[in-house]
């Protein structure tokens, strides 16, 4: 139950972080860094997405 929870929560953060890098991109000066600030955080989290995902099969408690 945990396990789901935390994934939800990672996944909800990366469409925040995703929604935050549009917004970096239509409002921000070209000398700006937030926006690959932003896509940093994305693939840190979308890796640890991954790595959830595949423990919760690994362990048996996503199937």
């Amino acid at each position: 139950m945990w396990l789901q929870l935390l994934i939800a929560a990672v996944f909800v953060a990366m469409v925040i972080s995703l929604a935050m890098g549009a917004g970096f991109l239509l409002r921000d000066h070209s000398s700006s860094r937030r926006l690959l600030v932003s896509l940093k955080w994305r693939i840190g989290l979308a890796c640890l997405l991954m790595i959830l995902i595949i423990f919760g099969f690994w362990s048996g408690q996503l199937g």
